[in-house]
């Protein structure tokens, strides 16, 4: 076992400079001689060989491969053209036909003759005079036409000047709204409304209005022959026509669902720009031709009464008047009214 040897430190001779102040690991290294356990320098430059050797490996960045186009399902059956042979350019869908434009005239002129329409009728009924001037009922239904002769000029078109007037049961006013209706469009300058008796198992415009019966709307499905131009009864009402019901018959449905229906309304209204057609069905959910009638018609208003039409039977005759692409509710018999409106009062009625 070795033992180091202790090393005599001499103490600085007198006169000589004051030495150097240094840390205890420098006079320990002095001492004990620690400088053998440094590391060894550094060389400014390797060799070659040895640079290679020793430099630190850089990861390789994987290259990125080049984007291939993205494949459609439908190219896994396209065939391969032969060379010199074009590729087919697939055909655009034809665009069809418009459908041809409404003749300049109208297909059909009213011009039978016109029967009295008993004006004290109406006013036992409480009906729209149209000899008595503003009213409360009046200011309402022009509210109503106003609609309606909004929506037949915005969907150009026969079908939309074909109004359907229907409610869920029986005793909610729909008579009562589309006869008010019908002299309300007729007050209109140059204006054309036939009102058709479409309630075939109870008829009662002709009665309400005074006038006599005759052949009628189910006359002229029933035979082929028949014009409708015939049995269309004219009023003394301006403007005001009425088509009855017709003979009685329990195929009803059956003569509203076939081409003969179309034939006979297109006439009424094909190149009569400035003709209504207002028809008053039976409730849509007690017969079944207040459905085929939402066929024909561009607008259906479906009549409420206060405090007695339910939800459930509105939504259930909607569902049933579906086929109409324009259905509107109107309430009737309505004797609140939040805002306080009260049309007629400021021209001096129903104050």
């Amino acid at each position: 076992m070795s033992v180091n040897k202790p090393t005599n430190i001499e103490p600085p001779k007198s006169g000589d400079a004051k030495p150097k102040r240094t840390s205890l690991l420098e006079r320990a290294s002095g001492a004990f001689g620690l400088d053998r356990l440094a590391p060894a320098a550094v060389p400014d430059k390797l060799e070659d060989e040895k640079a290679k050797k020793f430099a630190p490996k850089r990861k390789s960045e994987p290259s990125t491969p080049p984007e291939m186009p993205r494949r459609r399902a439908s190219d896994r059956f396209a065939q391969p053209q032969p060379a010199g042979v074009a590729t087919p350019v697939p055909s655009v869908p034809s665009v069809p036909p418009a459908a041809p434009s409404e003749p300049d005239k109208p297909v059909v002129t009213l011009t039978g003759p016109k029967q009295h329409v008993v004006r004290s009728l109406l006013r036992e009924q409480g009906l729209i005079d149209p000899d008595g001037g503003a009213s409360m009922l009046l200011e309402e239904f022009r509210i109503v036409k106003r609609q309606v002769l909004a929506a037949a000029k915005a969907k150009p078109g026969p079908q939309a000047r074909r109004v359907l007037v229907c409610s869920p049961h029986s005793n909610e006013g729909k008579t009562f709204c589309a006869l008010n209706l019908a002299i309300a469009l007729a007050g209109e300058r140059d204006m054309e409304v036939v009102l058709v008796d479409a309630d075939f198992g109870k008829p009662s415009i002709m009665a309400k209005l005074g006038l006599e019966h005759g052949k009628g709307f189910m006359d002229v499905l029933a035979d082929p022959t028949a014009k409708v131009e015939d049995v269309v009864v004219g009023t003394d009402i301006p403007g005001l026509w009425v088509l009855p019901a017709g003979q009685r018959t329990g195929r009803d449905s059956e003569y509203l669902a076939s081409e003969r229906t179309w034939k006979v309304l297109d006439n009424l209204t094909l190149g009569a720009r400035n003709r209504i057609i207002v028809f008053d069905s039976p409730p849509a959910l007690a017969a079944t031709p207040a459905a085929d009638l939402a066929k024909h018609a561009g607008q259906a208003l479906l009549v409420a009464r206060a405090d007695m039409s339910g939800r459930a039977a509105l939504e259930d005759a909607v569902d049933l008047l579906s086929a109409c692409p324009d259905i509107k509710l109107l309430l009737n018999d309505a004797t609140f009214s939040p805002s306080g409106r009260k049309f007629g009062s400021y021209y001096g009625y129903g104050e």
